[in-house]
């Protein structure tokens, strides 16, 4: 099975690579070897359980990935590479910070040191790490669905003999639930709800979200400013990834997230509290379903 996680991506054009790393891609992207679509977060799985299954457990993969993920459109190549040692570094920086313990418990401490030593080097020859994928495991986040319009959901559901136990789907290559944009679109969208949601603008009181409307800001700004590291003309994209697997065709279909944040969002601004409360509530309900399933084994 896949990981049960989300991921949100950014694809750049290919002039937006130095020359050399451009030439590299262009190849990539023509090549007749590299990963599909539809069996990529696969392949990445299974270099992390190579890396995990190995002994000792390497944090890090030696050498950075030469896999992308590609999307083309009105002529355009666009290249997501998937970073693999680099997004490995950084979850390891935070797992040390986060859980040390646990990180002694599932790496040898002579290899995590090495890798956070390499990480270092690599940030002292390179310019600051620009990574292109986000990853949230059981749920989505609020803020991941501000970028996005109910219209731009690419939705592929499995075959009707595929449904595992409890009604579930099994882990078919095609199963996806997909939304993309343009940058412009998404930061659009993200300012105009960061404006929205002020919490100078927007007392406690009259917000529907869990805690303070700051960290709802908070969140968003976050996602905005990652947003604004790339070309203006990149692509950006949210993929429901593993989490498909725990959702029926049907709750796929019925799953209206995009809708119902905007529709949140939009009503805080046009003062109806009840109206922004009940398209939250139902967002919640969703994803709190889902998130209770981490403690189900």
């Amino acid at each position: 099975m896949l990981p049960y996680a989300a991921y949100l991506r950014v694809y750049e054009p290919l002039s937006a690579f130095p020359e050399a790393d451009g030439r590299r891609w262009a190849e990539y992207a023509a090549s007749a070897g590299r990963p599909r679509r539809a069996g990529a977060l696969a392949a990445e799985q299974a270099e992390a359980l190579a890396r995990a299954i190995s002994f000792p457990p390497r944090p890090a993969p030696e050498r950075e990935s030469d896999h992308a993920y590609v999307r083309w459109l009105e002529g355009t190549t666009y290249i997501c590479p998937w970073q693999t040692r680099l997004r490995s570094w950084l979850v390891l920086s935070r797992l040390r910070a986060a859980a040390p313990s646990l990180t002694r418990a599932a790496f040898a401490a002579h290899l995590a040191d090495a890798a956070v030593r390499d990480f270092a080097r690599w940030r002292n020859l390179e310019y600051s790490p620009r990574v292109h994928i986000q990853a949230n495991t059981w749920s989505v986040p609020f803020a991941w669905f501000v970028p996005f319009a109910a219209d731009e959901r690419w939705l592929v559901l499995g075959a009707p003999s595929e449904p595992g136990e409890g009604g579930r789907a099994t882990a078919s290559g095609t199963r996806t639930l997909v939304f993309a944009t343009a940058m412009s679109q998404a930061r659009t969208r993200v300012a105009a709800a960061l404006e929205v949601i002020r919490p100078a603008r927007t007392p406690r009181s009259a917000a529907p979200w869990d805690g303070a409307p700051a960290a709802v800001a908070a969140e968003l700004r976050e996602v905005g400013a990652w947003l604004e590291e790339f070309h203006p003309r990149s692509l950006v994209e949210l993929d429901y990834g593993g989490l498909v697997h725990l959702l029926d065709d049907g709750a796929l279909c019925a799953d209206q997230s995009v809708a119902e944040v905007s529709a949140s969002i939009g009503a805080v601004g046009a003062g109806e509290a009840e109206f922004a409360t009940a398209m939250y509530q139902r967002f919640v309900r969703r994803w709190r379903a889902l998130e209770a399933l981490e403690q189900a084994s």
